[in-house]
């Protein structure tokens, strides 16, 4: 993702339904094992286009006991806080 690591963290709230979580490091958990994400977000270097820098970032999200439909839910509310113009 082209986010800074600031940025992606005030956006997760919403992006998974307002579920408290923690960070510790790069791993990102639900406070409740009741839901069974883990997302892990790794900096990458800065990509360059010109004088043009954005801030990257690896996202890894992993998903345990969600079955097809709950994946499906999950992944799209994560990409509709996310999106940005132009798709």
């Amino acid at each position: 993702m082209t986010i800074s690591r600031d940025a992606f963290l005030r956006s997760l709230p919403a992006a998974v339904g307002n579920v408290a979580f923690s960070v510790d490091g790069d791993q990102i958990r639900p406070l409740d094992p009741k839901h069974g994400w883990r997302i892990v977000a790794t900096p990458l270097p800065d990509l360059r286009i010109a004088l043009i820098r954005l801030p990257r970032q690896r996202v890894e999200i992993f998903l345990a006991g969600f079955d097809e439909v709950q994946t499906k839910r999950f992944l799209e509310r994560f990409e509709l806080y996310f999106r940005r113009a132009g798709g």
